[in-house]
């Protein structure tokens, strides 16, 4: 017996430093995969399809040249295929989207490539824009939100749940160039900063900067009535995350959708390649800044996407296709995966919850028919 029980006690022993072990090794794991991000900026580029992301632009619709009022069609036309009409996709993706496809293609994950078997799209079957960031900001589809005039979003966005907590109140803000972003994120009960179309904003005390920008506001020529041009609300943007610091930012850009629609593919090449530079600046603005340094993710994503051909510059319900979009996350926490080949299909209703968990907090968990978070993307 007493052989035994020193038998007993050298396992026991044994068992201890095993489990022992196991835990070091675990915590080892947990620490190589600490959580670190702790602020998230999310960046929506209105109606930009996942083929010029992934193919870039594309040589069969180079000569939709859009309205004359434009200037000279023809001349945009021939500087469009100079600067982005690289011989292979590969070469033209990167002309087109620099940013992409040399930062985060190498440091974060891009879904919605189509040729390598990615699928991102939306849920919410009507393909247009209202639904479409109604769906990303909130996590589920809402048959309510079957229009661009729905009015104020009677769902909360991911925004105004994290902006409700102690740790982020006072910390999020929005800016987009569609007037209708007011609605999407309810401005009059979300209780944060939403600045969007041609409204000045006066938030805070204004720098020089953001005057001149409010000045521009009143006084530039508007093509669109509810939108000015891109340049205003990155600017105003940049400028808030410079003064404010902001723990959650939106950005919603618009050029790539209205020039679409306009039918000038060159100018929609355009906006696409001034947006990959504003990424390009927002990044390397928040590694500038130890608030932000190596702790923030950026996440960037359309509202949908495009018919294919002749159908480039429409979507909607009846084209399947303008279901189709991509995503691209680079943080800390998101392993450098790059391109992703095959897997399952995520979704627009995944962001909500993707950005949350980013940040430490459970959205699905509270809000049950979210989608839930991409694994991938959390380093898991």
């Amino acid at each position: 017996m007493k052989r035994n029980s020193k038998r007993n006690g050298l396992r026991l022993a044994a068992c201890v430093a095993a489990v022992a072990i196991a835990c070091s090794v675990s915590a080892s794991a947990q620490e190589s995969h600490a959580h670190k991000t702790q602020n998230v900026i999310l960046v929506m580029i209105d109606g930009l399809r996942w083929q010029e992301i992934f193919r870039g632009a594309d040589p069969s619709l180079m000569r939709t040249l859009g309205p004359k009022w434009l200037g000279d069609p023809e001349k945009m036309t021939a500087a469009a295929e100079h600067d982005y009409s690289g011989g292979s996709a590969g070469k033209r993706r990167r002309e087109l989207m620099p940013f992409l496809w040399t930062v985060v293609s190498t440091q974060g994950q891009l879904f919605g490539n189509r040729d390598l078997g990615s699928d991102a799209q939306v849920t919410n079957g009507l393909n247009f824009s209202y639904p479409g960031y109604s769906e990303t900001l909130t996590g589920f589809a809402d048959p309510r939100i079957d229009s661009n005039d729905a009015g104020p979003n009677p769902n909360h966005t991911v925004f105004e749940w994290l902006n409700e907590k102690p740790a982020f109140a006072g910390r999020v803000a929005a800016f987009g160039a569609w007037a209708e972003f007011d609605a999407i994120f309810n401005q009059v009960r979300c209780g944060f900063p939403v600045n969007a179309g041609y409204v000045p904003f006066t938030a805070i005390p204004p720098t020089p900067e953001i005057a001149l920008l409010n000045k521009l506001k009143a006084e530039t020529v508007r093509v669109w009535d509810d939108e000015p041009f891109d340049p205003i609300p990155f600017h105003t943007a940049l400028e808030y995350m410079k003064a404010a610091h902001p723990r959650v930012l939106f950005l919603g850009l618009g050029e790539t959708d209205d020039w679409a629609h306009q039918g000038s593919y060159a100018a929609h090449l355009d906006a696409a390649h001034r947006d990959d530079e504003y990424l390009r600046e927002l990044w390397e603005q928040a590694q500038s800044m130890p608030e932000y340094r190596d702790k923030t993710t950026l996440i960037v994503v359309p509202d949908h996407g495009r018919g294919n051909g002749a159908q480039w510059t429409d979507h909607g319900a009846s084209d399947p296709a303008s279901r189709e979009t991509w995503m691209a996350f680079l943080g800390p926490d998101t392993l450098a995966l790059g391109e992703r080949k095959g897997g399952p299909v995520v979704t627009e209703s995944q962001v909500a919850a993707t950005l949350a968990a980013l940040l430490g907090e459970d959205y699905h968990a509270a809000v049950a028919k979210s989608g839930r978070p991409i694994e991938d993307v959390l380093g898991n």
